[in-house]
């Protein structure tokens, strides 16, 4: 099952994410910029046969993903909480706030792991395929309170804490030790506690059906946006070569 990369460690891999994007667009430009400028390019492309199949599977690629799972327009609201898309990322944000001083951040994962469980019925032969979401939940109360961070499983149907972890103001573990793995059978009860604590405050079972159906929709976003740029490369690529 994938795991969350661990608090103390978010800030180091969201510096290196910027770096590499940034490495990735710098190259991208540059490439754009040759392909541009350079003198041997001619107005009309010369396809070679190679080429051109490539270009027409992506093309129909795109095409069918289109017409068989339309993506739309990704929800920028759920209850109370306001939904902060991460275009070409592999996550996305919510934000919310309960009473006065309360302020919650969701950061959740695209589909990260699954399960195989039987097909129901007496007769049903086979395996369905269960998706796995990871999410971060900070609940922060202000300045002069350590934040509370529960680590969870969004299932299509159901929310499951694996871990809670107490922080400081900037967001270091107050202790080493991390608490209870809250999956295991003793730990239900403590487990139905903190899951109150947190459906109170709209952490639930009815946000789980709607983050796999954003990342669902998300998926097909991102996979079409993909085809396009590989086949954008490939036909740029194309008109130098």
């Amino acid at each position: 099952m994938a795991r969350f990369i661990p608090t103390a460690q978010r800030a180091f891999v969201s510096a290196a994410s910027k770096t590499l994007t940034n490495s990735i667009q710098s190259r991208v430009a540059s490439a754009s910029s040759l392909l541009q400028f350079n003198p041997y390019a001619t107005s009309q492309t010369h396809k070679s046969p190679f080429t051109a199949n490539i270009i027409r599977i992506l093309s129909n690629e795109i095409e069918y993903q289109h017409d068989y799972a339309p993506p739309h327009q990704p929800a920028t609201s759920f209850n109370s909480f306001t939904v902060r898309d991460r275009p070409g990322e592999k996550w996305m944000t919510m934000r919310g706030k309960y009473g006065e001083y309360e302020e919650i951040k969701i950061e959740v994962t695209m589909f990260d792991g699954c399960v195989f469980v039987p097909k129901p019925g007496e007769d049903s032969t086979g395996e369905n395929v269960v998706l796995h979401i990871s999410l971060l939940v900070d609940i922060s109360k202000g300045q002069g309170y350590p934040d509370m961070e529960f680590l969870c499983s969004a299932w299509p149907d159901h929310l499951e804490i694996q871990k809670v972890y107490l922080l400081n103001r900037d967001k270091t573990i107050i202790n080493p030790y991390m608490g209870r793995d809250l999956r295991r059978k003793k730990n239900r009860k403590l487990q139905r506690t903190l899951g109150d604590y947190l459906e109170e405050r709209g952490v639930n079972n009815e946000l789980c059906v709607f983050l796999h159906d954003y990342m669902m929709n998300k998926d097909r976003i991102e996979l079409i946006q993909w085809l396009g740029n590989v086949k954008s490369i490939v036909e740029k690529w194309n008109q130098v070569f």
